[in-house]
């Protein structure tokens, strides 16, 4: 059996620290002068049993895919320019700052998704115009539909030509601005969205 010892007594039953029976190991840690109790662990990571090193995280997954980038730009100027036309076949009145943020979806959609491919702003630039192109169509055989004994389809399928010769007649120079706007607005968000 194992017996602890007990410490050495001091001349004529003097204790040291003047009385205190735990002066003389108080604030002390087995190799360590400096008397802090947590200087032992100080080398420990969080999540390190043993002392040992920190687990490794697992890598990020890889995102520079043109594939997906080009696939979510397309489905964004699709969605996004839907909802452009329908917005402005409900107000009657084309929304210049919508546009913008037309734009900004597809180059957005195409940098968090396809990564840091250097071809990505450039298609969700021309994607973002096309969708801005085909929403204002939209938004005009809307408003057509609305007045004429024909309905959107019929409008877009069957007279095309007539509803871009509408459009044409309808735009002006801040349309124009504003399609120039969506396409520095798709390149940028694809760039900021990509990180």
């Amino acid at each position: 059996m194992s017996q602890s010892v007990p410490p050495p007594q001091q001349p004529n039953g003097a204790q040291p620290g003047g009385g205190n029976p735990f002066a003389g190991q108080q604030g002390q840690q087995p190799g360590d002068p400096s008397g802090n109790p947590f200087a032992g662990q100080q080398g420990q990571q969080p999540g390190a049993p043993f002392g040992g090193a920190p687990y490794a995280p697992p890598p990020a997954p890889a995102r520079d895919s043109i594939g997906l980038g080009l696939g979510a730009a397309v489905v964004a100027a699709v969605v996004a320019g839907a909802l452009y036309g329908v917005l402005i076949g409900a107000i009657e009145r084309e929304i210049g700052y919508a546009a913008v943020g037309v734009g900004f979806l597809v180059g957005f959609a195409s940098g968090k998704v396809g990564g840091r491919n250097p071809a990505l702003p450039v298609v969700s630039a021309v994607l973002a115009l096309v969708a801005v192109y085909f929403g204002q169509l939209l938004g005009e055989a809307t408003i057509a539909a609305k007045k004429l004994p024909v309905t959107v389809s019929e409008l877009f399928f069957d007279h095309f030509s007539l509803l871009n010769e509408a459009w044409k007649a309808d735009s002006n120079f801040l349309t124009y601005v504003f399609f120039a706007i969506a396409a520095v607005a798709a390149f940028s968000g694809s760039k900021k969205a990509a990180g």
